[in-house]
């Protein structure tokens, strides 16, 4: 493989530290001048690369799509059935780890452009599509193995990730890690019984206490 170009080392280097002064000082907040400062470079530098801060901004959102992506990074073993791999994406997708690969408040403040920017709708759009076809993957690997029943793979993997997005917006306004780690613990549980609810991929019962 050849080498990274200057330009795209760089480039992520002016990304990465806007992410940084972002999550600390909030989108809204974040100019290219703050970024300058921060790395001990001229505006221009930073100008050279991006030529307006909706570039920048653009960027941005591709550093996070990516790491968003890491949803499917786990560690597998040859012997691992089509089951244990699935148990493994879900255990992802209800952890805090997971949840940590990048800051909530940042994302949502680069979601809510969706609303009024087409190019970041689409950059949005086509990752969470993509999430949802390797889920549903996994879903029907497990169908054609007979670990699961389910009559559409991709239907079920969407109402997962419906779960999933709808569970760590409202967790983000969870303070008490108490009501954090129970929340999210039924949450999981949920999308276990949509894979199957005769018998949830045989997953632990998380007790449903409520407050």
């Amino acid at each position: 493989m050849g080498r990274k170009s200057l330009k795209d080392t760089r480039r992520q280097e002016i990304i990465q530290m806007f992410y940084q002064v972002a999550k600390k000082e909030g989108l809204e907040n974040t100019s290219i001048a703050k970024i300058a400062v921060v790395m001990a470079i001229n505006p221009s530098l930073i100008m050279h690369y991006f030529q307006t801060r909706d570039d920048l901004i653009s960027g941005l959102i591709d550093f996070m799509l990516d790491k968003y992506q890491l949803i499917f990074d786990i560690a597998t073993q040859r012997h691992d059935t089509p089951e244990a791999v699935l148990l493994k994406v879900i255990d992802r997708l209800f952890s805090k780890d997971w949840n940590h690969l990048f800051d909530d408040g940042l994302f949502y403040s680069c979601y809510s452009l969706t609303f009024r920017n087409a190019v970041i709708q689409e950059k949005y759009k086509t990752m969470l599509d993509s999430l949802r076809h390797k889920l549903a993957r996994l879903i029907q690997d497990c169908a054609n193995a007979g670990a699961l029943q389910t009559a559409d793979a991709y239907q079920t993997a969407d109402l997962i990730f419906v779960l999933v997005d709808g569970a760590y917006y409202y967790l983000s306004l969870v303070s008490d890690k108490t009501e954090y780690e129970q929340k999210l613990g039924q949450y999981k549980q949920q999308a276990l019984t949509l894979l199957d609810p005769s018998k949830a991929l045989n997953g632990p019962v998380i007790p449903a206490d409520r407050p």
